[in-house]
């Protein structure tokens, strides 16, 4: 499994969306303003459909196993 190119794709999907969602709840401990957090966490949502999207189409093609 980690010698296909796929997986690093995938994982680094799953870890953009915990370096954004890490970030966003930063935003918030800080305080920061209201409409920029909105828009971080608006862009986590849309990576995170990105990486369950590659995570199904990556169990697709490896034949569900």
């Amino acid at each position: 499994m980690t010698n296909d190119p796929f997986f690093y794709v995938v994982m680094i999907a799953v870890l953009a969306v915990a370096a954004i969602l890490l970030y966003g709840i930063g935003g918030f401990a800080r305080g920061a303003d209201p409409k920029k957090s909105n828009k971080v966490m608006q862009l986590r949502i849309a990576a995170q459909f990105l990486a369950v999207v590659l995570i199904v189409l990556f169990v697709w093609l490896r034949g569900g196993n």
